[in-house]
């Protein structure tokens, strides 16, 4: 393998553990739980594994040594810094049950196992991705963990196998599965447990039992050394306004914690925008007004964040995506008649099949985002939320906003913009320390719970502020997260997503701040992630979990 130098010195760092994982663990059961909410569905739903109580490690006496566990691991969903070392805790904590244990990586995702496409990980394919990004020692995918025949085909190859467990890497959705498949092999008396590990860059699974989930830190610092770079960019040539998109479609946490560590002058939080009912003209005034009031002190430039998900949690936005997915659902009259249009007459025969609001708002939009709105669809006949270039639909509706100050004499300063989308840039970097640490802490953990017998349970390592050495490590029932959505017309049960808290001290802090850094250029240069030197450099956590924990 042809290596980088910092590749292969990061190959040689040990992850710190907490020192409840170091020797013997000895199993703390605490109360039992309830879900978040929905109790008696949740529980009519997961008998099996409904109500399990917290368990928390804690040092042990010296046992003996157990009998072989084989364990199937799988990556699920999108890429996030840190899942190598999830899979090389794992591998050490089921060597350290006993030499003879065996740990199979099933290939490309949830799919694998249903197609019985694996791998055996040994030491020496582990020993070459310690501490290394990305998900390609055994590929990830996006496969759901639905219905029974998925269910019994795992089944055939886990007994094949002689698998004791299978440990699921992944986000919220794929831990709901994790769930509903633990609940279905205790169901059947299969004996093999399912324990789940939290991912995702976005930030949305946590609660108190799970701070963080993992590569959310070295996400957010790869991104805010490129805004810092940028800010130093626009501090420079002092010319250009950068309208930046943020990886983050459910949630802000990204942008809200890229906020804190570079302190650019305008960041948009979806959940505020949702909970004001704010509408895109008053976005975009409030935008236009940062703008001109820099431009009154002499300074034409300035970094926006712009949460990626931000159209969806607009009202009147919202509003009209569903009257454009009514009016141009596929096999419809009207969409025949629709394109069967000239390209020229589309937007105005659009707007003329809209409500009065939402035809109001269709027309204000730039002609290139209106078009992309009738154009781009998925497979079911639904906008493309996640391709709207949320950025250039801002910078160009403050531009506009910026032209009518100028005739009216409110406005005298430049605007120019630049475009930047940060997302796939963050996924697979090098684990920061932090997360190294943290989800070899996590893997380590799944394989204690799996040597106890557990199943149904998530990893968690809490008090992530401390020293490593202090964190507590445990599990945490999946059921206890859970609550009923409404998902493509029925009722399901899937874990609660976390939002930005408005209530919450990080939010709390940022609005403290956010005048102060708007009018002023109080930028921070984060730098790259730093992996050698003293601890307040290398081993911080996100300045999310300062404020909370604080």
């Amino acid at each position: 393998m042809n290596i980088s130098a910092l590749q292969k010195e990061r190959a040689n760092y040990q992850p710190k553990l907490p020192k409840s994982l170091k020797g013997a663990v000895k199993l703390v059961e605490g109360d039992k739980t309830e879900s978040v909410a929905d109790p008696k569905e949740i529980e009519k739903l997961f008998p099996n594994t409904y109500g399990m109580p917290l368990i928390t490690f804690e040092q042990g006496d010296n046992g003996a040594q157990s009998a072989p566990v084989n364990v199937g691991v799988i990556l699920s969903g999108g890429q996030a810094p840190g899942g190598h070392n999830v899979i090389s805790g794992i591998f050490d904590g089921i060597k350290k049950i006993h030499s003879e244990s065996k740990l199979y990586g099933f290939l490309g995702g949830p799919g694998g196992l249903v197609d019985h496409k694996y791998m055996e990980l040994t030491a020496e394919i582990i020993d070459e991705y310690r501490n290394t990004g990305g998900f390609d020692i055994i590929g990830s995918g996006r496969t759901k963990l639905e219905e029974e025949a998925q269910f019994d085909k795992g089944l055939e190859i886990a007994n094949d196998l002689n698998l004791n467990a299978l440990v699921i890497i992944g986000g919220d959705d794929s831990n709901t599965n994790a769930c509903v498949l633990a609940e279905y092999y205790a169901q059947k008396n299969t004996g093999v447990q399912v324990i789940g590990c939290p991912k995702t860059i976005d930030g949305d699974l946590k609660n108190e039992m799970i701070e963080t989930s993992f590569g959310f830190d070295t996400a957010t610092k790869v991104y805010s050394e490129l805004i810092g770079n940028i800010q130093r960019d626009a501090n420079s040539a002092k010319k250009y306004w950068h309208f930046i998109k943020l990886m983050g479609r459910s949630a802000s946490h990204i942008g809200l914690e890229c906020s804190l560590k570079t302190q650019p002058n305008i960041t948009l939080i979806s959940e505020e925008v949702a909970a004001k009912q704010q509408t895109l003209s008053e976005i975009v005034e409030y935008m236009a007004g940062a703008v001109s009031q820099r431009a009154d002190n002499g300074e034409n430039f300035g970094v926006a964040l712009i949460p990626e998900g931000l159209i969806e949690f607009i009202p009147e936005m919202k509003i009209l995506i569903a009257e454009l997915n009514d009016l141009l659902a596929e096999g419809t009259e009207s969409e025949k008649e629709f394109k069967m249009l000239r390209k020229s007459h589309r937007l105005e025969w659009v707007a003329s099949h809209l409500t009065e609001d939402s035809a109001k708002v269709f027309k204000s939009l730039p002609s290139g985002i209106a078009t992309q709105l009738t154009l781009d669809r998925d497979p079911h006949g639904n906008v493309q939320v996640s391709l709207i270039e949320t950025e250039k639909l801002l910078g160009e509706m403050v531009k506009e906003k910026l032209g009518q100050l100028k005739k009216e004499g409110k406005f005298s300063g430049k605007f120019s913009t630049q475009y930047h989308f940060f997302g796939y840039e963050g996924r697979c970097a090098a684990p920061s320390n932090f997360d190294a640490d943290y989800c070899y802490s996590l893997g380590y953990t799944a394989s204690v719970l799996i040597a106890e017998g557990k199943t149904g349970y998530m990893a968690s390592v809490r008090n992530l502020t401390a020293p490593a050495e202090e964190w507590v490590a445990g599990g945490v029932p999946v059921t206890m997260m859970m609550n009923m959505e409404k998902r493509h017309g029925h009722m399901k049960p899937v874990i609660q997503k976390a939002l930005v808290e408005l209530e919450g001290a990080p939010y709390k802090y940022f609005v403290s701040k956010r005048g102060e850094w708007a009018l002023g250029t109080h930028y921070i240069y984060p730098g790259p992630i730093q992996y050698f030197g003293p601890t307040e450099v290398c081993d911080q956590p996100t300045e999310t979990l300062k404020l909370e924990k604080a």
